[in-house]
């Protein structure tokens, strides 16, 4: 969940010539594993409470679980988060975005009460804050309750929780995308499939504004969003279209045990099954 940007100075600024300035420019290009490789090298170079050392890990655990590894990921960022904690301190912005980030991990294993659990703490924690970044927190924890909420099937909770949280973040940003498309997803489980096909179709034409190294973490998501309103309203051929474009593109960026590969593939054995 990296939706954060940095206020003043770029990020890629803030990051130049620093120990973790390849790992992230590795990360951003989508080359996961020489990220992961170069982020663990640099963690072991550094000191234990190095706060690069720390920002390495969660690099670290970020490429890893971008190539479906997400139980891996899920391990570094335990071993990161107590690196976090002592450095930046337990209520600090970056420490409450990394939990952020290992909420995404568990959605991933399937691990979805917890993911919910810890979501709504992140939204008070960071509710309670006056860092300017608190707010874009705020967001980012209710959207992986979005997901969470829709994983369990409770999809109206899901869907008032993703229109709140469009409402109060204007910005045609990251976080706006996945936003809608936990809105789409919502509204498929409802079998509100027209719906939730132009809220997917919303998402599309966010998606490709947005540059590259922004749009490549949610590679597949909106074809799958198509895919699965398509296939809701009977549009079995264009619906697997969608899918095979997901899938194709999932397996290429993530590998075929990422948690979205699985589901493209998922999709498409349900609808060549029907």
């Amino acid at each position: 969940m990296r939706f954060f940007r940095p206020r003043g100075r770029s990020d890629a600024s803030r990051m130049t010539g620093t120990p973790v300035a390849q790992t992230k420019a590795l990360y951003e290009a989508g080359r996961y594993a020489e990220a992961e490789a170069e982020a663990r090298a640099v963690a072991r170079s550094r000191p234990r409470d190095d706060a690069y050392a720390a920002v390495a890990l969660n690099f670290a655990a970020l490429a890893t679980g971008a190539q479906g590894r997400h139980a891996e990921a899920l391990a570094t960022y335990d071993e990161a988060l107590p690196a976090f904690s002592r450095i930046f301190g337990v209520g600090h912005w970056l420490t409450l975005k990394l939990r952020s980030d290992r909420a995404q991990q568990l959605t991933s294993l399937g691990r979805y009460a917890e993911c919910e659990a810890e979501c709504a703490a992140l939204a008070r924690a960071a509710s309670r804050g006056t860092d300017p970044q608190m707010s874009l927190l705020t967001t980012a924890a209710r959207n992986g309750l979005v997901f969470a909420l829709n994983a369990q099937g409770r999809h109206q909770e899901a869907e008032a929780f993703a229109r709140e949280a469009l409402a109060n973040h204007c910005a045609p940003d990251r976080l706006s995308l996945v936003l809608q498309l936990g809105l789409a997803r919502s509204l498929n489980g409802q079998a509100r499939h027209e719906e939730a096909l132009s809220e997917a179709q919303g998402a599309d034409k966010l998606y490709r504004a947005l540059p590259e190294h922004q749009r490549r973490p949610d590679t597949g998501a909106v074809e799958l969003a198509l895919a699965k309103s398509l296939l809701g309203q009977g549009r079995s051929p264009e619906a697997r279209l969608q899918a095979t474009a997901a899938h194709d593109a999932c397996r290429a960026s993530f590998g075929p045990d990422h948690s979205r590969t699985v589901e493209a593939q998922t999709l498409l054995d349900r609808i060549d099954g029907a």
